[in-house]
C-alpha cells in the first residue's frame, strides 16, 4: 500500500515535537493551533496511524512518529540547503566555504593549513566540521560541505563522489609515558591487543585492528571510542590503553613526555589522505588555494624527520 505524505505537514509535524507542544509549535511556525491540531489530525488519518501522545507534560511521538520524524527532519535540512544554495547563488553575497576533516587531521594540519590560507583570503569565510569519515562523506552527499578531507580504501560511499590523494601519513602506536609495554624491545600486534584501546571518531583503530585479528585469527581488544581527540590523549596519558594517531598529532605531547610513542611499525598503519568532493563538483579559486595549503602542510607534517637526519 503506498502512502501519500504532504511535506508541508511534515514539517509541522516535525516542529511539533521538537517544541512538545501545539501552542508552541504553532507560534514558531506563525500559525494558529487550531489549525495546527487540524492539519495533524489529518496527517494521521491520510496514514492511517498515531503519530502523537498527548498527554498532560505535552505531546511526545508514538513509535511510528518517531520513524516519521527522523525523515521529516531530513526533509526539513534538505530545503534549508537549497535555500542556502540557492541564496549563495546571488553574487552579491558571500558564500562560505564549508569543509569536513576528521578528527586526527583537524588537531594540526587543518588549522596549520586554514592559517596560511588565511595570509592571501582575509576576507574568506570558513566553516569547519570534524567528524568520522562515515558521517563527514554522508554529509558531502547531502550538499553539507563542499569538499571533505579523510583517508582513502572507502569502498562502501563513493558512489557520486571522487577523490584525489594528497599526502601519506602514518599511524603511530600510543601511550602512556609509564606504559608497561616499555619494557618490551621488539613488539608484535600480540603484545598489543592484550591492553584496551581508544579509537578516534574516525574508527581506524577498528579498521586496523579488525583486519590484524582476523589475520591472526583472534577476537578485537576491547575498545573504547571517543569523540575528541584531546579527550583521547588524556585517557591514554592517564590509563594503559593505547591509540593510534597519526605522529604529527602527538608530535608535541611525546616531545614533552606526556605521551609515548612506542616503536612499533607495520605496512597496515600508512594511510593516503585525499580530498573527497561531489561527482562533477567543480572548485573555484579560494577553495584551490586551500586545498593546496592543506596538501603543502600535510607533505610536511608528515615528512620523515629521521630520514632528513641522515647524513650525506
Amino acid at each position: 500500500m503506498a502512502l501519500e505524505i504532504d511535506p508541508k505537514k511534515l514539517l509541522y509535524f516535525a516542529a511539533v515535537i521538537e517544541q512538545g507542544s501545539l501552542n508552541r509549535a504553532a507560534r514558531q511556525l506563525s500559525v494558529s493551533q487550531p489549525a495546527l491540531s487540524t492539519s495533524m489530525d489529518r496527517l494521521e488519518a491520510e496514514l492511517g496511524m498515531q503519530l502523537l501522545e498527548r498527554g498532560p507534560k505535552g505531546i511526545v511521538a508514538t513509535r511510528k512518529g518517531d520513524i516519521l520524524y527522523c525523515h521529516a527532519r531530513l526533509i526539513r535540512e534538505e530545503i534549508q540547503l537549497a535555500e542556502r544554495d540557492l541564496l549563495n547563488a546571488d553574487d552579491c553575497r558571500s558564500e562560505s566555504i564549508r569543509i569536513g576533516s576528521l578528527p586526527s587531521l583537524a588537531s594540526k594540519i587543518v588549522p596549520m593549513a586554514l592559517s596560511k590560507w588565511r595570509e592571501t583570503h582575509e576576507g574568506g569565510h570558513l566553516e569547519v566540521v570534524e567528524n568520522a569519515q562515515v558521517d563527514l562523506l554522508t554529509g558531502l552527499l547531502r550538499r553539507d560541505f563542499d569538499f571533505v578531507i579523510g583517508f582513502t580504501k572507502v569502498f562502501d560511499m563513493l558512489d557520486g563522489l571522487r577523490q584525489r590523494v594528497l599526502f601519506r601519513d602514518t599511524l603511530r602506536v600510543i601511550a602512556g609515558i609509564n606504559h608497561p609495554l616499555r619494557e618490551l624491545e621488539t613488539l608484535t600486534w600480540g603484545d598489543l591487543v592484550k591492553y584496551p584501546w581508544i579509537s578516534p571518531t574516525s574508527r581506524r583503530t577498528h579498521t586496523v585492528l579488525d583486519h590484524i585479528m582476523q589475520t591472526m585469527d583472534a577476537p578485537l581488544p576491547q575498545i573504547t571510542v571517543c569523540g575528541s581527540v584531546s579527550l583521547l590523549k588524556s585517557l591514554v596519558a592517564e590509563t594503559e590503553h593505547l591509540a593510534l594517531l597519526p605522529a604529527h598529532a602527538v608530535r608535541e605531547e611525546v616531545a614533552e613526555q606526556r605521551l609515548y610513542e612506542l616503536p612499533f611499525f607495520d605496512p597496515t598503519l600508512n594511510r593516503d589522505i585525499a580530498v573527497f568532493f561531489r561527482e562533477g563538483y567543480v572548485m573555484d579559486q579560494p577553495r584551490k588555494d586551500l586545498v593546496a595549503c592543506v596538501t603543502e602542510v600535510g607533505m610536511e607534517l608528515c615528512r620523515d624527520k629521521k630520514l632528513d637526519e641522515v647524513p650525506a
